[in-house]
């Protein structure tokens, strides 16, 4: 909506990519840093109060490799910023949505879905209405 807000790595699903390795590319674009992808969060809908669109999270835990710190970003990324989760909460109307904070409890009270969740929805483009019913809704 044209504002700065906070929020974790993320994007787009490239034609004939794995989640796990658009988490690793998305990853590297917006913050320089290289990572592996671990076990599955969760999925996470968010519907937009205004204008209604919904947003999917597939989320995953991540494993840090090292970071370039003067590799280029993305050109909508601001800057790259290391963030507690109590900062984050000080910081809530500035969040891109409730779902930042929602993922990180999340990790932090150990939930790990099955592989099973995204199993055979592959490729996803084709399979949203599946993997929206069973996403958890933020």
């Amino acid at each position: 909506m044209g504002g700065r807000v906070l929020n974790q790595p993320g994007g787009h699903i490239e034609a004939g990519e794995s989640p796990e390795t658009a988490v690793v590319r998305e990853v590297l674009e917006e913050t320089g840093c290289a990572v592996t992808c671990g076990g599955l969060i969760g999925a996470y809908l968010w519907i937009h109060p205004q204008s209604r669109q919904q947003f999917l999270r597939i989320v995953y835990v991540a494993d840090y490799l090292g970071c370039d710190e003067t590799r280029e970003l993305d050109e909508t990324i601001i800057e790259r910023r290391w963030m507690t989760r109590p900062e984050l909460e000080n910081r809530r109307n500035s969040l891109r949505s409730p779902a930042v904070l929602r993922c990180i409890h999340d990790y932090e009270a150990g939930k790990r879905q099955s592989d099973q969740l995204l199993s055979g929805m592959l490729p996803l483009q084709h399979n949203v209405d599946a993997i929206l019913a069973n996403a958890d809704l933020v």
